[in-house]
């Protein structure tokens, strides 16, 4: 008999009490939020050096003592209140001053089309400055109170890690992302069916879907192709940032500006601004002529 070998994860019963710190965890804010990011911090230190820092692993995998020691801890009720204080207060805000009377609330939308996001490290689909600015412009939309959406691609092995040989080689070391350890969840219809869109490429349909993440104000929403009504080279379109061939780059190109504007039809929204960040987006501008 051959033997099989699995793993089991047991996740803690988080307490009424501290019921938010799951909301606090699939809310990007924290990127951006330093009291957010101490909170999990001071629940246990090491075990969120030992997460990266990414929320959403360190809530499976805080103990049940811990979390019930906390709950009956008045300094860390009190932080706790503080930092949900905050957080309430911040989503209350309104739009800032400086940009009240330059978008309409009700009828604007920007939708900022970018190829990589650089909003946190345990969000790795972003390798470097083009990212980073397409982060901090959500941030900084987010702060504002604009009519903003974010339209990119969720990579299953984002971008690599490097290491150096003695040589002075560059070594690439990917690493697979479970995005049940991201703060993303399927886009869904009315009726909670998940929703999904199509793109043609030479001889085929690819099926892609649709993925959000919330980030204070705004909204990223993420397109994959890892489907099963796909086949294996299509399934692969969105495996890398920035990986295989110029095939590959194109058809990424296609499944973020094609599909990300059929996806924004799909979600019932209708862009008053369309941005592209760089060229990745390009064929966004085709698939609008061609509407």
């Amino acid at each position: 008999m051959v033997g099989k070998r699995f793993s089991l994860e047991v996740q803690p019963n988080v307490p009424e009490r501290l019921a938010r710190l799951n909301e606090l965890a699939n809310d990007l804010l924290y990127s951006w939020d330093r009291q957010v990011r101490g909170l999990f911090y001071h629940l246990d230190s090491r075990l969120w050096e030992e997460c990266r820092h990414n929320p959403k692993v360190f809530m499976r995998r805080i103990s049940q003592q811990r979390l019930e020691q906390v709950a009956e801890d008045r300094i860390f009720m009190e932080d706790y209140q503080r930092v949900l204080a905050a957080y309430d207060a911040y989503h209350q805000e309104t739009r800032h001053t400086s940009v009240q009377d330059l978008l309409d609330a009700e009828g604007d939308l920007v939708a900022y089309f970018c190829a990589e996001f650089g909003l946190h490290e345990s969000v790795p689909i972003y390798s470097g400055g083009l990212g980073i600015l397409a982060g901090d412009h959500c941030k900084a939309a987010s702060d504002l109170g604009l009519p903003f959406v974010g339209i990119g691609l969720l990579y299953r092995q984002g971008y690599f890690n490097q290491t150096i040989d003695g040589q002075g080689n560059q070594i690439a070391h990917y690493t697979p992302t479970d995005f049940n350890d991201l703060p993303v969840a399927p886009a869904t219809d009315a009726s909670g069916k998940e929703l999904h869109v199509q793109v043609e490429l030479p001889g085929r349909t690819v099926h892609l879907r649709i993925w959000k993440a919330k980030a204070g104000h705004i909204t990223l929403y993420l397109l994959d192709s890892d489907l099963e009504e796909n086949g294996e080279e299509d399934r692969l379109i969105t495996r890398q940032l920035y990986g295989g061939d110029i095939n590959t780059r194109i058809q990424q190109e296609i499944v973020l500006g094609i599909g990300g504007v059929r996806a924004l039809r799909a979600l019932g929204l209708q862009p008053t601004v369309w941005h592209i960040n760089e060229g990745h987006a390009a064929f966004q501008i085709l698939e609008r002529c061609r509407e």
